[in-house]
């Protein structure tokens, strides 16, 4: 079974960037469509972004696209959120997830079935 550990959050000012990474382990990780969401407190968790399995391709939600850009390394089980401009209301905790399932299918949490613990983000001056 794959387990993911999520590390990179911090406290960023508006505008600035940071970028989150995604361990795992296991040797199913390169079937895995991967995914990151986010959930603020008091609201429901969200898809910030997905990469296919060999990391071909990639897909984002209008809030953070140009924004958010996710990639893979397969050979170091590792994927990476890259953010951009944040801003306050993307202040959340921040999870790396996935899927046996691909990145085409929805990206609803309940379709991921392996998820990290979370790691806090905040944008605030």
């Amino acid at each position: 079974q794959v387990q993911l550990l999520e590390s990179g959050g911090d406290l960023v000012q508006p505008g600035g960037s940071l970028r989150l990474s995604c361990a795992a382990s296991g040797r199913t990780f390169t079937s895995l469509t991967m995914g990151w969401f986010r959930q603020a407190p008091g609201k429901e968790r969200e898809f910030v972004g997905g990469i296919s399995a060999i990391g071909r391709d990639t897909y984002y939600p209008e809030f953070t696209r140009g924004r958010f850009t996710v990639s893979r390394d397969n050979g170091a089980n590792l994927v990476d959120l890259q953010m951009t401009n944040l801003k306050p209301e993307d202040t959340a905790i921040y999870y790396c997830a996935g899927k046996f399932l691909p990145l085409a299918t929805s990206n609803r949490p309940e379709n991921y079935k392996i998820w990290g613990q979370g790691t806090q983000v905040t944008v605030s001056a």
